[in-house]
Protein backbone atom coordinates (compact mmCIF):
# COMPACT_ATOMS: atom_id res chain seq x y z
CA UNK A 1 0.00 0.00 0.00
CA UNK A 2 1.81 3.49 -0.96
CA UNK A 3 1.41 6.46 1.40
CA UNK A 4 -1.54 7.61 -1.05
CA UNK A 5 -3.77 4.55 -0.26
CA UNK A 6 -3.22 4.97 3.29
CA UNK A 7 -6.26 6.85 5.19
CA UNK A 8 -5.05 9.97 6.73
CA UNK A 9 -4.28 9.92 10.55
CA UNK A 10 -7.78 11.61 12.19
CA UNK A 11 -6.04 14.35 13.36
CA UNK A 12 -7.17 16.31 16.74
CA UNK A 13 -6.05 18.92 18.97
CA UNK A 14 -4.12 17.43 22.15
CA UNK A 15 -5.83 18.11 24.80
CA UNK A 16 -4.26 19.72 28.31
CA UNK A 17 -5.65 20.14 31.71
CA UNK A 18 -4.62 22.75 33.38
CA UNK A 19 -5.02 22.19 37.34
CA UNK A 20 -5.35 25.45 39.31
CA UNK A 21 -4.95 25.74 42.89
CA UNK A 22 -5.55 28.53 45.20
CA UNK A 23 -2.42 30.87 44.92
CA UNK A 24 -2.63 34.57 44.17
CA UNK A 25 -2.04 34.31 40.77
CA UNK A 26 -4.42 31.65 40.01
CA UNK A 27 -6.74 34.69 38.79
CA UNK A 28 -4.02 35.00 35.79
CA UNK A 29 -4.90 31.32 34.51
CA UNK A 30 -5.95 32.84 30.89
CA UNK A 31 -2.63 34.06 30.40
CA UNK A 32 -1.98 30.02 30.54
CA UNK A 33 -4.87 29.25 28.40
CA UNK A 34 -4.22 31.60 26.01
CA UNK A 35 -0.98 30.28 25.66
CA UNK A 36 -1.47 26.85 24.94
CA UNK A 37 -4.43 27.57 22.68
CA UNK A 38 -1.91 29.22 20.60
CA UNK A 39 0.70 27.08 20.87
CA UNK A 40 -1.94 23.76 19.33
CA UNK A 41 -3.52 22.85 22.35
CA UNK A 42 -7.33 22.09 23.77
CA UNK A 43 -7.45 23.11 26.62
CA UNK A 44 -10.02 21.79 29.94
CA UNK A 45 -9.51 23.55 34.12
CA UNK A 46 -9.58 21.23 37.02
CA UNK A 47 -9.66 23.16 39.96
CA UNK A 48 -8.92 22.61 43.59
CA UNK A 49 -12.02 23.49 45.82
CA UNK A 50 -10.16 26.36 47.16
CA UNK A 51 -8.94 27.31 43.50
CA UNK A 52 -12.46 27.81 42.19
CA UNK A 53 -12.59 30.72 44.16
CA UNK A 54 -9.60 32.39 42.99
CA UNK A 55 -10.50 32.22 39.20
CA UNK A 56 -13.63 33.85 36.83
CA UNK A 57 -15.32 30.54 35.93
CA UNK A 58 -17.37 32.04 33.90
CA UNK A 59 -14.40 33.85 31.60
CA UNK A 60 -12.67 30.31 32.11
CA UNK A 61 -15.34 28.12 30.72
CA UNK A 62 -15.89 30.96 27.82
CA UNK A 63 -12.03 30.82 27.02
CA UNK A 64 -12.03 27.27 27.33
CA UNK A 65 -15.27 26.28 25.87
CA UNK A 66 -15.77 23.33 28.53
CA UNK A 67 -16.62 23.38 32.14
CA UNK A 68 -14.73 23.91 34.90
CA UNK A 69 -14.35 20.43 36.67
CA UNK A 70 -14.14 20.40 40.44
CA UNK A 71 -15.97 18.00 41.98
CA UNK A 72 -16.50 14.07 41.13
CA UNK A 73 -19.09 13.38 38.62
CA UNK A 74 -22.32 11.31 39.82
CA UNK A 75 -22.64 7.78 38.36
CA UNK A 76 -23.84 7.68 34.98
CA UNK A 77 -23.19 11.48 34.15
CA UNK A 78 -21.10 11.84 30.90
CA UNK A 79 -17.44 13.17 31.27
CA UNK A 80 -17.40 16.81 30.72
CA UNK A 81 -13.76 16.97 29.45
CA UNK A 82 -11.88 14.50 27.13
CA UNK A 83 -9.29 12.04 28.57
CA UNK A 84 -5.49 14.26 29.19
CA UNK A 85 -3.15 13.98 26.78
CA UNK A 86 -0.47 15.81 29.22
CA UNK A 87 -1.32 18.02 32.58
CA UNK A 88 -0.25 21.32 33.79
CA UNK A 89 -0.45 21.91 37.83
CA UNK A 90 -0.25 26.31 37.44
CA UNK A 91 0.08 27.39 40.25
CA UNK A 92 0.77 24.38 42.68
CA UNK A 93 0.74 25.35 46.05
CA UNK A 94 2.77 23.83 48.80
CA UNK A 95 -0.42 21.97 50.22
CA UNK A 96 -1.54 20.39 46.99
CA UNK A 97 2.35 19.09 46.34
CA UNK A 98 2.60 17.54 49.41
CA UNK A 99 -0.65 16.02 49.36
CA UNK A 100 0.03 14.58 45.48
CA UNK A 101 3.35 13.03 45.86
CA UNK A 102 2.05 11.53 49.35
CA UNK A 103 -0.57 9.83 47.06
CA UNK A 104 -3.76 11.36 49.07
CA UNK A 105 -6.76 11.73 46.61
CA UNK A 106 -9.39 13.93 48.96
CA UNK A 107 -10.08 16.29 45.80
CA UNK A 108 -10.93 15.20 42.36
CA UNK A 109 -7.81 17.85 41.41
CA UNK A 110 -5.48 15.40 43.41
CA UNK A 111 -7.65 11.93 42.02
CA UNK A 112 -6.57 13.36 38.67
CA UNK A 113 -2.92 13.36 39.56
CA UNK A 114 -2.71 10.70 41.19
CA UNK A 115 -4.15 8.75 38.68
CA UNK A 116 -1.98 10.39 36.07
CA UNK A 117 1.29 8.71 37.28
CA UNK A 118 -0.47 5.41 36.57
CA UNK A 119 -1.64 6.47 33.16
CA UNK A 120 1.67 7.32 31.96
CA UNK A 121 0.22 10.98 31.36
CA UNK A 122 2.88 13.37 31.12
CA UNK A 123 2.51 16.20 34.05
CA UNK A 124 4.45 19.77 34.42
CA UNK A 125 3.84 21.63 38.17
CA UNK A 126 4.47 24.62 38.64
CA UNK A 127 5.20 25.12 42.39
CA UNK A 128 3.91 28.99 43.47
CA UNK A 129 4.72 29.05 47.43
CA UNK A 130 6.62 31.20 50.01
CA UNK A 131 10.61 30.54 50.93
CA UNK A 132 9.00 29.84 54.83
CA UNK A 133 7.16 27.16 52.88
CA UNK A 134 9.63 25.80 50.69
CA UNK A 135 11.87 25.40 53.95
CA UNK A 136 9.51 22.65 54.97
CA UNK A 137 11.62 19.38 55.10
CA UNK A 138 8.07 17.91 53.87
CA UNK A 139 8.37 19.86 50.50
CA UNK A 140 11.74 18.99 49.65
CA UNK A 141 10.67 15.73 50.15
CA UNK A 142 7.41 15.79 47.92
CA UNK A 143 9.71 17.54 44.97
CA UNK A 144 11.85 14.24 45.24
CA UNK A 145 9.28 12.36 44.94
CA UNK A 146 7.54 13.83 41.96
CA UNK A 147 10.72 13.82 40.02
CA UNK A 148 11.03 10.48 40.34
CA UNK A 149 7.56 9.63 39.31
CA UNK A 150 8.57 11.82 35.85
CA UNK A 151 6.90 14.79 37.11
CA UNK A 152 8.25 17.95 35.12
CA UNK A 153 8.77 20.68 37.82
CA UNK A 154 8.91 24.46 36.96
CA UNK A 155 11.83 26.63 37.88
CA UNK A 156 10.55 29.65 39.82
CA UNK A 157 11.62 30.18 43.27
CA UNK A 158 9.41 30.45 46.50
CA UNK A 159 8.91 34.22 47.09
CA UNK A 160 9.82 36.15 50.16
CA UNK A 161 6.59 36.05 52.62
CA UNK A 162 7.49 39.66 54.12
CA UNK A 163 4.43 41.25 53.39
CA UNK A 164 5.15 44.02 50.41
CA UNK A 165 8.22 41.99 49.53
CA UNK A 166 8.42 41.96 45.78
CA UNK A 167 7.33 38.71 43.78
CA UNK A 168 8.76 37.42 40.79
CA UNK A 169 6.09 37.26 37.70
CA UNK A 170 4.87 34.02 37.01
CA UNK A 171 5.99 32.16 34.16
CA UNK A 172 3.07 30.47 33.14
CA UNK A 173 4.11 29.49 29.58
CA UNK A 174 6.91 27.35 31.63
CA UNK A 175 4.59 24.60 31.48
CA UNK A 176 4.12 24.66 28.36
CA UNK A 177 8.16 24.66 27.78
CA UNK A 178 8.17 21.54 29.42
CA UNK A 179 5.14 19.57 27.88
CA UNK A 180 6.45 20.43 24.49
CA UNK A 181 7.86 17.41 23.47
CA UNK A 182 4.54 15.69 24.52
CA UNK A 183 2.96 18.16 21.63
CA UNK A 184 5.43 17.14 18.67
CA UNK A 185 3.99 13.75 18.66
CA UNK A 186 0.59 15.30 17.79
CA UNK A 187 2.38 16.78 14.38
Amino acid sequence: MSDEDRPARPTRRPFLYVVVCAAGVAGDVGTLITAAQETGWDVGVVATPQGLGFIDAAAVEARTGHPIRSASRRPGEPRPLPPADAIAVAPATFNTINKWAAGASDTLALGILCEAYGSGIPTAVLPCLNAAQAAHPAYRQSLDRLRAMGVLIGTREPHDPTPGAEIAPFRWEEALDLLAPRLQEFR
